[in-house]
């Protein structure tokens, strides 16, 4: 099981603690709405799925002892409109869109950049957003100060 701590930063509106187990990073809104101070929450939804995608690729090829040499994809994050919609601006109208370009670098043949592409969609992360998580929030009961 993964698990992370997010705590607010006192004396800013969106900055956020972001803890692992080891590591720890900031979060943000970019200016001027927040303080730039880190990734935002959009682009570290990014982050997981390219960063998750690029190691099932890597150890996909070395299962196989494909010439993969290196693994580049770039995301993107949109609402785009669904068909040509009469009322485009309504929300039931639009739907969330991740593009991820996969680059694969090295002398690969048609077939293996075929297979890897075909795994990409198979990586846990990609198959945690296409299945439509249950996130379940509980209220933790107030610290007691004494």
């Amino acid at each position: 099981m993964a698990t992370v701590t997010v705590e607010t930063e006192p004396g800013r509106l969106f900055a956020t603690r972001v803890m692992g187990l080891v590591h720890t990073l900031v979060a943000d809104e970019p200016a001027p709405e927040g303080d730039d101070l880190g990734f935002s929450p959009y682009e570290l939804l990014l982050a997981s799925l390219g960063s998750c995608t690029a190691m099932t690729l890597e150890l996909y090829a070395r299962r196989k002892a494909w010439p993969l040499e290196q693994v580049r994809i770039t995301l993107a994050f949109d609402r785009v409109h669904v068909g040509d919609a009469e009322h485009c601006e309504q929300p039931s109208k639009r739907i969330d869109q991740i593009t991820r370009e996969i680059e694969l670098l090295g002398p690969l043949d048609e077939e293996q950049r075929r297979r890897l592409i075909e795994i990409a969609g198979k990586c846990p992360v990609h198959k945690t957003l296409t299945s439509g998580p249950a996130i379940v929030d509980r209220l933790v009961a107030e610290p007691v100060m004494g």
